[in-house]
């Protein structure tokens, strides 16, 4: 056997899983996306958001990106989050009104702590191109 195949062979059975597989890939994210949805079209902190637009785009962007992001095979097709959110003005409260909702998502989704803190991160990462006053 070719050496360079038993590396290879060596490092994928001892890679770790990405975030997208230990949440259970897409299906998985598909249902997390409807229960932010749920989530944000209820919270009364930033609900009028939401209220022009298409559930079925914004699901699948969220699940686009998510799978994308989270290390899924997936190609996500919407704008960057800088362009997608300019001219929203979205400020600080509202930005941890979608984080507590997305971190409420996970728990409903029964997804685990580690996964939560990670998720977390990355939208925490993410801020800078999303809030803008």
């Amino acid at each position: 056997m070719d050496t360079e195949v038993v590396v290879e062979s060596l490092k994928s059975a001892s890679a770790e899983p990405t975030l997208y597989e230990r949440l259970g890939r897409r299906p998985r994210i598909e249902e997390i996306a409807e229960a932010i949805w749920n989530n944000h079209i209820t919270n009364p902190l930033i609900k009028q958001r939401y209220v022009n637009s298409d559930p079925v785009k914004v699901k699948q962007m969220v699940t686009e990106m998510c799978c994308a992001g989270f290390g899924g095979p997936e190609a996500y097709t919407g704008k960057d989050m800088k362009t997608a959110h300019t001219g929203m003005n979205i400020n600080e409260v509202e930005f941890i009104a979608v984080c507590d909702d997305v971190l409420d998502a996970l728990e409903k989704c029964n997804v685990g702590k580690r996964e939560r803190d990670e998720i977390l991160a990355i939208l925490y990462s993410l801020k800078a191109d999303i809030v803008h006053l």
